[in-house]
This record gives C-alpha cells, sequence and structure tokens, in this order.
C-alpha cells in the first residue's frame, strides 16, 4: 500500500481507535510510507494490532509569531487517522533547547586517542615478538633454496590484498545473495575474480562455472564429495604411495582411514606400476568396472608424467562416474597452455590456487554447466535424468552452507590478481622455465647416476627414489634442511610392490618465480649430492634410526660448509614482494 509523499515542513499526527494518544513529529523532507504487502497479501492475516506509540520526551517548539493554527490534511493507515499540519507562511521553528555537543563529553578525545593507539600501530611496535620472528622467515626464505614442489613466491600486489581491510568483512552466501547486507563491493571483487578464473583457462563462462571460496583444494574435493554424493557412496583415486593425494581417499594397510575423504564415502584406489612408476591403466579399468565408483578422479600430488584424460573419460563413462580432476600441482602449466588440459574431457576441475598459480593459499571448484556435451549413465543418484549439468546449485551449497561460514575476502581479492598475472604472455613465459628448469634438473642428476621415478618429468616435479643410494628420505630431508635446502621426503612405490620411504619429491616454480634458469639448476644439483653423500657419511657414522642421526648433525662442519655455498647462492636472486 503505497500513500502520497508527505511535503517538507508538514506534520504527522497519528490518532489511534484503541487509545487516544496524540503525537505530532515534523517531517523535513519527502517521505513515503509503505505497508508490508505480507500483512495484506498473506493466506493467514496477521490480526489487527493497534499502532503503539513510543513515550517521548516533550520537545519544546516555538513559533517566532506565536501563531500555531495551520491547515490540516487528513488521511488514515489501517483505520488509523493520520493528520499533516502545514504551518502557515512567515513560520519557522526554533528548537530552545539543542542537543549537547558529543566533543564537549568528558573523556571523548581519551576515548578516540585509545582506538588510535591500538587500532593503528605497526607490527613492530604492536607485537615485537611476532615482527622478530617473522622478519626471521623472511631472512629464512631469501637465503635459502625452495625446493618444495606445492609452494611459490607471491607478488607484493597479492601480499597487499591479503593484508588488505578486506578481511574485515563477512559475506556469507553468493554474490548478490549474501547474508549480511554491505557487500556491493565484496560482490564486485568475486565477480570479477570468477571472470578471471574462467579467462585464465579459457573457459566458456555457458558451459563453465566456477566457486573461488573454498578455504584450500582438500575442502574444494571435500565440497564435490558432499554435493554429488550420500554418505558411503563410492570414489576412486590415485593411491597416495602412487603420488595420489590424501583427500581422494587414503586408509593404511592395516584398515586405519587417514582421510575424512575415506571416513565418510568408500574409497578404493588405483596404483602406478612399480616396474614403470607409470599408471597402470589396464588394471585401474579393471578396478573401477568392478568397484562402480559414483566419482573417478584423476590428478595428484606426486606424480611427474602427464595424465591420459582421454582414457579416463572412457573409464568413467564405462563405469558411469562423474570424472573429476584434482589439477592443483599443474594448475598453472594448464593455464599456460604447457600440459594436457582436463577441461576436455572432466566435469569438475579442483585446484589450489598457491602452487604453480602463485596465488594466495585456497582452493577453487570449475564445474560444468548448460548442456551435456556427452551421453552417459543417468542412472546414478546425482542425476535427474536431464541433458543439462545440474553441479552448480549442489556445489555452492556445498560450499556454503555445508561446509564454510563467510568467505576469506582478502584471498579472492588476491586471486583476483594473480589470476589477471595468470592470463598474460609473461606468465606463459615463466611456466615454460619452470618446465625447463625441471628437465635441466632432472638431466643433472641422472647424469651424477641418481634414480628418478618414471625416468624423468613431464612437468615442474621429480621424484628422486634414494634408496639406490642407501638413504632414507626422512634423513636426507633434514640434512638439506639444515643446509637451508627445503624439500619434501616422498614415499616410493618399491619393486616389489612394497612402500619404501627412500625418495624426495624436487619442485623448480618456486626458485623459478626468483629467476633461476637451466645452469643455476645444475648448480642446485651439485649441491643436492652433496647433501647426499653427507647424509651417507652420517648414517655410516651413526646410523639410519633418526633419532641417532640427528646427533651427527650438531655442529657438522660439511654441513656448515654447505649452508654458507647455499646462502651465498640464494642470495643472489631477488625475493618476490621483499624489501631486502
Amino acid at each position: 500500500m503505497d500513500l502520497p509523499h508527505a511535503q517538507p515542513g508538514l506534520y504527522l499526527e497519528f490518532n489511534t481507535h484503541s487509545s487516544p494518544v496524540s503525537r505530532t513529529s515534523k517531517v523535513d523532507s519527502p517521505i513515503s510510507l509503505q505497508i508490508d504487502s505480507r500483512f495484506c497479501n498473506s493466506l493467514n492475516p496477521v490480526p489487527p494490532v493497534p499502532l503503539q506509540l513510543l513515550e517521548r520526551k516533550e520537545e519544546k517548539i516555538e513559533l517566532e509569531n506565536g501563531d500555531d493554527q495551520s491547515e490540516d490534511e487528513k488521511f488514515s493507515i489501517l483505520g488509523h487517522s493520520v493528520c499533516l499540519k502545514r504551518p502557515r507562511d512567515g513560520q519557522s521553528l526554533v528548537c530552545t533547547n539543542p542537543p549537547k555537543r558529543v566533543v564537549d563529553e568528558p573523556g571523548f578525545e581519551a576515548r578516540r586517542a585509545a582506538v588510535r593507539a591500538w587500532g593503528n600501530q605497526p607490527l613492530g611496535v604492536a607485537d615485537p615478538e611476532i615482527h622478530a620472528i617473522m622478519e626471521k622467515e623472511k631472512q629464512r626464505q631469501f637465503k635459502g633454496i625452495e625446493l618444495i614442489a606445492s609452494e611459490n613466491f607471491v607478488c607484493r600486489a597479492v601480499m597487499e590484498a591479503l593484508g588488505s581491510h578486506l578481511t574485515n568483512k563477512y559475506s556469507e552466501g553468493m554474490p548478490g545473495a549474501r547474508y549480511y547486507t554491505g557487500n556491493q563491493h565484496i560482490d564486485q571483487i568475486e565477480f570479477l575474480c570468477c571472470q578471471r578464473a574462467l579467462a585464465a583457462f579459457s573457459l566458456d563462462s555457458e558451459k563453465w562455472g566456477v566457486n573461488v571460496q573454498p578455504y584450500s583444494c582438500t575442502s574444494a574435493n571435500f565440497a564435490v564429495y558432499t554435493g554429488l554424493l550420500l554418505p558411503n557412496d563410492r570414489i576412486m583415486g590415485l593411491d597416495s604411495p602412487s603420488g595420489g593425494h590424501l583427500s581422494h581417499g587414503y586408509y593404511t594397510t592395516s584398515g586405519k582411514k587417514v582421510s575424512a575423504a575415506s571416513i565418510f564415502f568408500e574409497s578404493l584406489p588405483y596404483k602406478v606400476n612399480p616396474q614403470t612408476g607409470y599408471i597402470d591403466y589396464e588394471k585401474l579399468e579393471e578396478k573401477a568396472l568392478d568397484f562402480r565408483p559414483k566419482i573417478l578422479i584423476c590428478g595428484g600430488s606426486s606424480y611427474p608424467r602427464e595424465w591420459d584424460y582421454a582414457r579416463f573419460r572412457q573409464i568413467a563413462d564405462k563405469c558411469g562416474a562423474v570424472l573429476m580432476c584434482d589439477m592443483a600441482h599443474i594448475s598453472g602449466l594448464v593455464a599456460a597452455k604447457e600440459c594436457s588440459s582436463p577441461f576436455e574431457y572432466c566435469d569438475i576441475v579442483t585446484s589450489t590456487t598457491h602452487k604453480s598459480l602463485r596465488g594466495p593459499r585456497g582452493g577453487i571448484i570449475f564445474y560444468r554447466r548448460g548442456t551435456k556435451s556427452r551421453k552417459q549413465d543417468l542412472n546414478l543418484s546425482h542425476e535427474d535424468g536431464s541433458n543439462h549439468y545440474d553441479f552448480e546449485e549442489k556445489l555452492n551449497f556445498a560450499v556454503f552452507p555445508s561446509l564454510q561460514g563467510g568467505p576469506h575476502n582478502n584471498h579472492i581479492a588476491a586471486l583476483a590478481i594473480a589470476l589477471k598475472q595468470v592470463a598474460t604472455p609473461e606468465y606463459k613465459t615463466y611456466m615454460q622455465q619452470v618446465k625447463k628448469n625441471a628437465q635441466a634438473l632432472g638431466s643433472a642428476l641422472l647424469r651424477r647416476k641418481c634414480k628418478l621415478v618414471t625416468g624423468g618429468t613431464d612437468n615442474h616435479l621429480l621424484l628422486w627414489d634414494l634408496t639406490a643410494l642407501g638413504l632414507t628420505g626422512k634423513n636426507y630431508e633434514k640434512v638439506c634442511e639444515m643446509c637451508h635446502i627445503t624439500l619434501n621426503k616422498s614415499a616410493i612405490f618399491g619393486d616389489n610392490g612394497a612402500i619404501s620411504p627412500g625418495g624426495v619429491r624436487i619442485g623448480t616454480p618456486a626458485m623459478t618465480s626468483r629467476g633461476c634458469l637451466e645452469a643455476d639448476f645444475e648448480t642446485i644439483a651439485e649441491f643436492l649430492l652433496r647433501a647426499a653423500q653427507i647424509t651417507s657419511i652420517l648414517q655410516r657414522e651413526h646410523g639410519k634410526l633418526h633419532r641417532d642421526f640427528l646427533k651427527g648433525l650438531l655442529n657438522n662442519r660439511d654441513v656448515v660448509e654447505l649452508r654458507n655455498r647455499v646462502e651465498e647462492f640464494a642470495s643472489q636472486f631477488a625475493m618476490p614482494g621483499f624489501d631486502i
């Protein structure tokens, strides 16, 4: 119910039938009074409620001319009389008792000063202890060689977005449909981030959608399971010791379920051929047809070769499964078109955003939308038999409200910045160099008689099998750390099918971000081999048992000498976003 606009300078007088109370208030600007349609059109109308007026202390209003007569305009609202009183021409209102200014209140300036004191201190002043530790970490990154395949360095712009005021805002829900108000600018940022995500991977928005809110790729993967599956439904992914990820399902040989994917769903892994290190697609297909997973997962965290997505598609169609790819490690290569793309064959693609993409730490989900382009088994619990994909609503609902609360707006802004860089020619050049450096490092290790799983790499990482040298991955990893080289131990699927912890995973993205080229990775190969020699000597002197092995590292002259060489080498290269 819309009422006429009141004119400036009018008074509204409300007279209720239930109570002879009258109040007069001034209207200084045009107003519009509206009655919620729910009260008029509801199937179960709300019973009439008398218009209740709050008691209010009378304000003394004096008219300059002393004349209080005015013309009245009357109408009613819900049966109550409303009177508009118009002051006569020439009359003005004077308040004889104006409110006191806030600044006159005692302690006002002190309270403002207190807010400034805690709210505007730099980190070094607000918390010197944390600041000092952070500075040490900055020096560690600058002086060290970073070879962990899942790590990278972000640019200053990404750091600025992560440490910005965007962290203040709560934004539960999707753009345009938030739980809280005040999100108009946050919506613009998330819309832009989604557009850039699709553009970075050359995706048509009519055929693909994206959710940029997951806190990590593990969260993204679990959102896919939650959105499409029922508890105890079946999934199948690469076995963790074969190079898969825990979020694809994993349980130990004793039957202990390690991953939540295996706790809430039934998982069965496929494996690599123990002789070659390559995925055994024949056995994969045989297992899948017997197990009949609802979701078949390709992608891993320690697999140095290309994925045959076409073969996965064939297998998924035969067993009636949704085909999902976790491209967390290779997403940068996919965006730069430096490796095979899963988007041509997969239904859902997930990824981290902080590895080869050089963005903030988080996850992302891509999903097919629109009309289906291939005939699939429609006798699945997550399908409705239509010819349109129904992933979008299910996955968005799984992310929020099923699994997460408000998205991290500072992360989403930082991701938008990184994705803008991903779409540039400079980023493609960077990813090409990442591959060249990985191949150069692999060749250097092979020339030194080192054993690499699969004999090399097609992407950004290498798996070095240390068992031929009699070393354990855990001991070698620790020696490297003491020498300021960071990499990570990795299980190697042995020739006899047993799991051997005798390997390390090595990646090239981070040092490539600092400007290292092929010749620099030749030098890095020398450092890695020297660390292996030190590890061998210490194992002979103190044994392989890690507790005893660590004793030999204390004040070891070989370790100190290699550390100095590493620091001198690493300090030549700039750090993105660092003022050093």
